[in-house]
Formats: C-alpha cells, structure tokens, sequence
C-alpha cells in the first residue's frame, strides 16, 4: 500500500512538471485587428501619398479608406474641425495650415475623417501555474497604432496629417501574493496586488 502511495505521488508529481513546461501555450492571447492596413509604414505611406489639392474621395476610397467599410473612421463635420483646430480662438489664420483655412471658410462644403488603425497582440507569459492560481501573471502587448486627420472640401482633400506609435512594446507584471484569494472579499485580510508596466 504504501508503494502505491509513492509511485502515484511520484506519477502526479512528473504529471505537473510536464503540465508546467508545456503549458505556456495555455495561457490566454488576444489580438486586436481595426484596419486593411499590415503595417505601421503602410498606412504613414498611404496618407503621404495623398496630394492636398489633387487627390480626392474617389483617391480615397481605392485605398480603402472609406467610413463605411474602414472600421474606427470618424466623419467630422465643420463644427467638429473647428472645435479640433480653433480650440479656444488663440490661433490666428496666420497660424494654421493653408488647407485648415480652406476647409473652415468652406463651411457645409468642409468634412474631415478621422482615421484609426490598431494591430495589437496581447500574450500571457510566464508560468502557467501562477498565472493560472492567480498568484503571478505577465502580459506582453506588441504591435502598433495610427492615427490619420483628412480634410476635404467638395470631395478634395485640402489637408491630411498623420501620427501614432509606430512600435509598441509593453510588459505587465501583476503580482498577488495572496493568490486565489485575492479578490475572494471583505471577510478575508486584503493586500493590495502589485503591478509593473515597462
């Protein structure tokens, strides 16, 4: 009887180490896709390639950049302009770019799009009993976003500016020493998780 106890504590034992090294794949991914574009340099490249006063939405939309099929594209309206690139009348004509002012005197006839485009992994690493009893969890988010401004007067584009993170590279590290019971509630002593973000 007692060989049996021994060889099973030695077959779990070997069970978990095998279950602690090949798990890694276990643990939860995420990614975060909001635009046709695959890069970073591909969508700066897409915006530099329009040409204030020549291209138009028909321009536009052969790259994809429609409102209605490019997903997180926003339609601003005169109004929305204004409030974006006048904020508080500090600015004078004088002060902003020749296709802003275009697209201000246009009134009704100026509209904007405001572009965004993500690509955003999100993986925990790390050991997979830790993270799985809650006791240790890290998370590596990599990617990039973008962000466009397009200005357009009667379907011209007038104006077009660009920026963003071209690389992303972020670690969480959130540490609970009380493990499972953590977050079990106020009957328990509670002890404030630690977390690092580099």
């Amino acid at each position: 009887m007692q060989a049996y106890y021994k060889f099973t504590s030695q077959l779990v034992l070997a069970a978990l180490v095998i279950l602690t090294a090949g798990c890694t794949s276990l643990l939860p991914k995420s990614k975060t896709e909001s635009s046709e574009f695959k890069s970073f340099e591909e969508a700066r490249l897409a915006i530099e390639g329009l040409t204030p006063m020549k291209s138009t939405l028909g321009n536009l939309n052969s790259m994809g950049i429609d409102p209605v099929k490019h997903p997180n594209t926003t339609i601003l309206t005169h109004a929305d302009v204004v409030r974006r690139f006048v904020p508080g009348s500090v600015l004078g004509k004088n002060d902003l770019d020749p296709g802003v002012v275009s697209c201000l005197e246009a009134r009704d006839a100026c509209r904007g799009m405001d572009v965004v485009a993500t690509r955003i992994e999100k993986n925990r690493t790390g050991n997979f009993l830790a993270d799985f009893f809650n006791f240790s969890r890290r998370t590596d988010t990599t990617g990039w976003r973008f962000n466009a401004v397009i200005l357009l007067v009667n379907n011209v584009v007038v104006y077009r500016t660009w920026g963003g993170q071209p690389s992303v590279n972020e670690t969480e590290i959130r540490t609970n020493p009380l493990g499972p019971l953590q977050d079990s509630g106020p009957s328990t002593v509670s002890v404030s998780p630690s977390v690092v973000v580099r």
